[in-house]
């Protein structure tokens, strides 16, 4: 099958490196000023949704051993950037951590739906 193979020459080797890329835009532009940001459509409960998702996505499609601890360590990376974000000109919110912490769970889900879709083992 055509993702089975997407899956072993771009998802296994690569990983870590796409799941580190993801996590320093979501820091780079979560740390940014405000009055910097770029005009995105959706709202701002719905970006970090998906950029949480899109995080722990590539480790739930991978699942190494240690995947709960990066989940883990994800929910603390983002509640250090939103206790960070009023020293940058942002606003700290908790609701922002929630949906952060959603998103990471909606990216654990699927992951593992993907996983099993394309019958991972």
């Amino acid at each position: 099958m055509y993702l089975n193979g997407c899956y072993e020459r771009l998802v296994k080797p690569y990983w870590v490196v796409i799941t580190l890329f993801v996590l320093f835009v979501i820091t780079f532009l979560s740390l940014l000023p405000a009055d910097e940001l770029p005009k995105v459509a959706g709202s701002d409960k719905l970006h970090h949704l998906l950029a949480y998702a899109g995080l722990m996505f590539w480790v739930a499609l991978r699942k190494p051993k240690y995947w709960l601890v990066l989940l883990l360590f994800f929910v603390a990376w983002g509640g250090a950037i939103e206790l960070i974000q009023p020293y940058v000109n942002r606003y700290a919110e908790w609701l922002d951590f929630l949906v952060n912490s959603v998103g990471l769970l909606l990216g654990v889900l699927m992951g593992f739906w993907v996983r099993k879709l394309l019958n991972i083992k």
